[in-house]
């Protein structure tokens, strides 16, 4: 009887094996490393994810990640320029091999698409007038306080529902908002926090401040093929590495915390 059991044992190790190896063969990563090119699909027209330069070549944020993974893997990086609407189509259709585009990870994309750990969180955030520094975003749901945000947006949703006291005032675009600000007519501009921290890097001064504590959770993940642990595995311990050795703080500086990089699109 043990030397039964014993057989059944070593045939599912064998058989888990050879299926463990049949995955392999099959993964997306596997593929790249062969074809020694990694394709990402992206839309270049979110600031400062990705967008063109004054030359038509694509920069940015998730360029730059993208650029690491493919210096990781070993491979020739190749960008495949894709407007935002058809993007997880594209996706599954094979025509990349990940989307890495300031996409959300949202439970109904995540039906069709599998995600990364978030790379980042885009939530709203809050620059203020001065005098609210060291304050909390409570201390600005108050009837005589006015706050900007841009029309029909996620910081309009959470505006709404977060200051149930204070006067919502929108506008048409974010310029126009954060002037509202800038000027002394409103006391703060919720929006989202990467371009409130570009705002602060090109016009932070003593009249204004930046709560970057987050009002919304939105996280953004690298989107893949569903069906494909091995390149998941990989993408989520690429991205422990980089958090880890210091390369994601070095690219989050770049393109956040400073508006050096303006130069090449203005």
């Amino acid at each position: 009887m043990k030397k039964i059991l014993v057989a059944v044992m070593l045939f599912l190790g064998i058989f888990a094996q050879a299926n463990d190896m049949d995955l392999w063969k099959k993964s997306t990563l596997n593929k790249i490393v062969q074809k020694g090119e990694l394709r990402v699909g992206l839309d270049p027209g979110y600031m400062p994810f990705e967008m063109k330069d004054k030359k038509g070549n694509i920069i940015g944020f998730d360029i730059d990640i993208a650029k690491q993974m493919a210096k990781s893997m070993g491979v020739k990086l190749k960008i495949v320029p894709t407007s935002f609407d058809g993007i997880i189509g594209g996706l599954v259709a094979d025509k990349f091999d990940l989307i890495i585009s300031g996409i959300t990870i949202t439970q109904k994309r995540n039906l069709k698409i599998n995600f990364s750990n978030p790379y980042m969180n885009v939530g709203q955030s809050l620059i203020v007038a001065s005098k609210y520094k060291g304050k909390t975003w409570k201390d600005l749901d108050k009837e005589n306080v006015t706050i900007t945000t841009k029309l029909g947006q996620t910081g309009e949703i959470v505006a709404r529902k977060m200051f149930k006291k204070a006067k919502i005032k929108t506008f048409d675009t974010e310029g126009d908002a954060t002037q509202e600000l800038l000027n002394g007519k409103a006391d703060a501009f919720i929006y989202d926090k990467p371009y409130n921290l570009l705002f602060m890097a090109k016009k932070g001064g003593a009249n204004i401040h930046h709560f970057e504590d987050d009002l919304s959770y939105e996280p953004l993940g690298i989107a893949l093929r569903k069906g494909d642990p091995d390149f998941l595995n990989w993408i989520n311990n690429f991205l422990y590495q980089i958090k880890g050795d210091g390369k994601y703080d070095t690219l989050y500086n770049k393109w956040f915390k400073s508006d050096a990089w303006l130069k090449r699109v203005q």
